[in-house]
């Protein structure tokens, strides 16, 4: 069926946005420490504008001691030294808009580092003080207190919860130097809407919300056995209906800005209905896709969750989001060169067997997929160059909280956070300037000189090229129709839809080569057809039908 949007006053500059998400440790470093950097990546502001995307995500540059890759904030209005200056971030901004790309930067509201200033405060101050009531502080069960005051489980491993020296335990979803902010408290709220002014002033065009569904707890953080569940899903620490005042209030500032400002959510939630509250008219603009995400590479699979998403999306007319891969999940051309293609949780080890040619095939077709489709779509930095996820990081060199937390049973996410390879025939790469004496903060691997921008560049075979014409075609050919979109009848194993009169996309994710349809022109391949021209399997095509 054709899909049609219910109030196209919403679309804006987002709704055929392709974004693409910086992890700036990773990206590229202008000073030779090893580490991505600010300058590094206005360095590269060319060659994003020339991949042909509308906007950059940053995950967070603030300042943070790094427990967590600066998803431990100590202080929300200003740049880590280690990325620059608050001052380069302002150029850069510029400098973004002068190429017409637009900048979306990661807010992390539901915790802050355990050196932030009202944490250290707390932490002064002692139990049943105004400053221990921003945060989540409890007294302990047991007869001295000595036992956590509930059960809740961290998204690391281990508890939730951390005792301080007076006996009071603190909570913290994530690792102990992340400790949850209390937003029932009217100090949080009105912090965390200045900080939004103070980005929005600096001319952000957006925010990425950090686990966007946990920010409020059911009142009296209940064990969950003790918990009213709605559903099987159901937690007390995520989804609660509060949180719903927080961002229509968000929403209410961003629209006061002249421009469109946007709030896209990370929510990770089963339930369809709960799930669209969030993307209500007056609240965020968009949220990700992770069940397109986790999908297997299977014609069924995908066009179940393609369905849902539309339906999903259609009564609040929000905007469609598509990602494949991003900096916390296992990197997608080594997720389908895999027996089990789907996205899981399970701990990350080594050994699980991998086929890169098969997965970098599947990537290749994933990636014309995910281009074609109506809505916004994501791209993690280096998928345009076909990195696999790198797994023999060694153990030493591990810096994810979740391999200590899990107690070194789950290698975490350092693989798809290896520093990108920009040129030359050894590490670093182009990652560092000529003459860095210092190697990038994780190893790159040796393999990946054949994976470089600069090796790439001009070879029409390569993934790069792949998505720059795909990118370029996507503005020019696909922006035009809009939300148009329709499933065409297709062999067992196909996917075939047009986006309005005269494009059709086939992904073939059979077994066998298949014939194309009538066709005036085939606009992009992701592989090279048969002999004969038809399309292989785990390959896709773009054509003009008229």
């Amino acid at each position: 069926m054709p899909l049609s949007r219910t109030d196209d006053s919403r679309t804006g500059w987002l709704q055929n946005a392709a974004v693409y998400q910086i992890y700036p440790r990773s990206f590229a470093d202008g000073n030779g420490d090893g580490i991505g950097d600010l300058a590094g990546v206005r360095s590269r502001l060319p060659y994003l504008a020339d991949l042909g995307i509308d906007a950059v995500w940053f995950s967070p540059w603030y300042t943070s001691p790094m427990a967590d890759g600066g998803y431990d904030v100590a202080d929300y209005r200003d740049i880590d030294p280690v990325f620059g200056t608050l001052a380069e971030a302002e150029k850069l901004i510029e400098e973004a808009h002068a190429l017409g790309l637009r900048i979306i930067i990661d807010l992390v509201p539901n915790h802050c580092s355990s050196r932030h200033p009202w944490f250290a405060q707390a932490l002064a101050a002692g139990p049943g003080s105004p400053e221990r009531a921003r945060f989540h502080f409890r007294r302990g069960r047991g007869r001295r207190g000595e036992l956590p005051p509930t059960d809740w489980p961290s998204h690391f491993g281990g508890p939730a919860w951390s005792r301080v020296a007076d006996g009071e335990w603190y909570l913290h979803l994530f690792a102990p130097e992340q400790p949850d902010f209390n937003w029932d408290h009217p100090e949080v709220r009105a912090e965390f809407e200045d900080v939004l002014r103070f980005w929005l002033d600096r001319g952000i065009d957006g925010f990425r919300i950090d686990v966007a569904d946990h920010l409020a707890k059911y009142p009296g953080l209940p064990e969950v056995s003790h918990y009213p569940a709605r559903n099987g899903d159901d937690v007390p620490w995520a989804d609660q209906d509060g949180v719903h005042d927080i961002y229509r209030a968000w929403r209410g500032i961003a629209d006061s800005y002249e421009g469109e400002r946007v709030f896209v959510g990370e929510i990770w939630l089963g339930d369809t209905e709960r799930f669209c509250a969030y993307l209500r008219p007056d609240e965020l603009h968009t949220a990700f896709n992770f069940p397109f995400l986790g999908a297997a590479w299977d014609a069924d699979a995908l066009r179940t969750v393609i369905d849902r998403t539309f339906a999903d999306h259609a009564p609040v007319g929000a905007i469609p989001t598509w990602v494949l891969s991003n900096h916390d999940v296992i990197r997608h051309v080594t997720r389908y060169g895999r027996a089990d293609t789907r996205h899981s949780w399970a701990p990350v080890t080594e050994g699980v067997p991998v086929d890169l040619a098969l997965g970098t095939r599947r990537a290749r077709a994933a990636a014309l997929l995910t281009l074609a489709l109506p809505g916004c779509t994501y791209l993690y930095q280096g998928e345009e160059l076909g990195l696999a996820e790198v797994e023999d990081i060694p153990a030493d060199l591990l810096q994810d909280p979740r391999w200590p937390r899990s107690g070194f049973t789950d290698r975490g996410r350092d693989g798809c956070r290896v520093p990108l390879p920009w040129a030359g025939e050894r590490a670093p790469f182009g990652f560092s300037p000529v003459g860095a004496t210092v190697p990038p903060w994780l190893p790159q691997p040796v393999a990946w000189a054949g994976f470089t921008a600069q090796a790439q560049q001009g070879d029409p075979g390569s993934v790069l090229e792949l998505y720059r014409a795909a990118l370029a075609l996507r503005r020019s050919e696909l922006s035009p129709s809009g939300d148009e979109f329709c499933w065409l009848s297709a062999p067992v194993g196909m996917l075939a839809f047009t986006r309005g009169p005269g494009f059709t996309c086939l992904v073939n994710l059979g077994a066998g080569p298949v014939a194309l349809p009538d066709h005036a022109e085939v606009l992009l391949v992701s592989g090279a057809l048969t002999d004969t021209g038809r399309l292989p399997a785990d390959t896709a095509a773009w054509l003009r039908t008229t």
